[in-house]
């Protein structure tokens, strides 16, 4: 039972929701992915598809992947539907790369002779899907008949109306430039932003969501607050920065993740300084740093306009000294080590 095998970049999506679309879904998926509110939503739409609630204890079982073994797991797939052409059988985590020889032997003779009456979708959720292709048989036995379906963060062409209707829902409007605040200071993943808009519109007393509204109860994702201190740092407000870094350790974000971000920022930084010393425009940082929406470039090359390349290289240089420090030096106040970094820098920039 072999799959469709189109080409195009996250062609299985794609692919899936057509088949979703048409009624002619398949027999064997893989869901994997970060997007897990789109994964989900996705799962129950194969499951309305598919499954009539009248006879939905016989028709749908949902198990654990962890200790289940292909002896269960062929039995629930060849249990005949009841009242209905099909049944649907999730399998959550079940890391089939880690399964015993035996027990891949059996999975590879279930998929290449699959009942036409069953759907298994086979779910990673809490562990993350990666094929070995040392396992030649397995991965060519999963290639050749399992769909994979990855759910990608959305792009902004899909996020922005996504966040709009959220909003509309909720008797709000938000405008582009607002969403893409939204966006950029709480990160791009739908399952994220589901209860960030919740929070924003009932706090918001407008009709229309503002930035103000936002960044008044929203929690930024680490990339923005990096962004933030970093920003404080080469516009000279070295109490700012200080205090976004204390509020980053009160919420036990540890040294060594911040100390990484702060590095990968300043390497963005770097690229945009460098972009405006050599005539480049934001569509060069974005193409370069793949990002999704000119938002965040816009944000970078006005605040590499306030400093130099030569302050970022330093920079950069500066958090990978310390990250091998804290991942080498036994009995290091790192935290210490970190505010001391963040005085350097702010003493770097005068």
């Amino acid at each position: 039972m072999a799959v469709k095998k189109p080409t195009k970049p996250n062609a299985g999506y794609i692919q899936f929701k057509q088949d979703l679309k048409e009624g002619t879904l398949g027999n064997l998926y893989l869901f994997h992915g970060q997007e897990s509110y789109l994964r989900e939503h996705y799962l129950g739409q194969v499951r309305k598809a598919l499954v009539d609630d009248t006879f939905v204890d016989f028709n749908y079982h949902s198990v654990e992947g962890k200790g289940l073994s292909m002896e269960a797991l062929t039995d629930l797939v060849e249990g005949m539907p009841m009242m209905a052409e099909r049944t649907l059988v999730v399998v959550s985590d079940l890391d089939l790369f880690k399964l015993g020889e035996s027990q891949r032997q059996q999975f590879m003779e279930l998929i290449v002779d699959f009942p036409d009456y069953c759907c298994l979708v086979l779910v990673y959720d809490t562990v993350d899907y990666k094929p070995n292709k040392t396992m030649k048989k397995l991965y060519k036995a999963i290639t050749d008949h399992v769909a994979t379906v990855e759910f990608r963060p959305a792009d902004s062409g899909e996020l922005l109306p996504w966040i709009a209707r959220r909003f509309r829902a909720l008797d709000k409007d938000i405008d582009r430039m607002t969403a893409e605040h939204l966006i950029f200071l709480c990160g791009g993943l739908m399952t994220g932003l589901v209860p960030e808009i919740a929070k924003i519109a009932a706090y918001a007393k407008d009709r229309a969501i503002t930035i103000a509204d936002i960044d008044a109860v929203a929690d930024p994702v680490l990339s923005a607050e990096i962004f933030r201190l970093s920003d404080g740092v080469i516009s000279g407000d070295i109490d700012r920065a200080g205090t976004i870094l204390g509020d980053l350790l009160k919420m036990q974000t540890e040294p060594i993740a911040i100390v990484a971000a702060l590095g990968s920022q300043l390497r963005r930084l770097h690229t945009a300084r460098l972009a405006l010393d050599t005539g480049h425009d934001k569509g060069w940082l974005m193409e370069l740093w793949n990002m999704k929406s000119d938002y965040p470039a816009k944000l970078l090359m006005a605040s590499a306009k306030k400093t130099t390349a030569q302050w970022c290289s330093d920079g950069v240089k500066m958090c990978q000294v310390l990250d091998r420090r804290l991942k080498s030096e036994p009995g290091i106040d790192d935290e210490a080590e970190l505010k001391l970094l963040i005085v350097w820098l702010g003493a770097q920039k005068k």
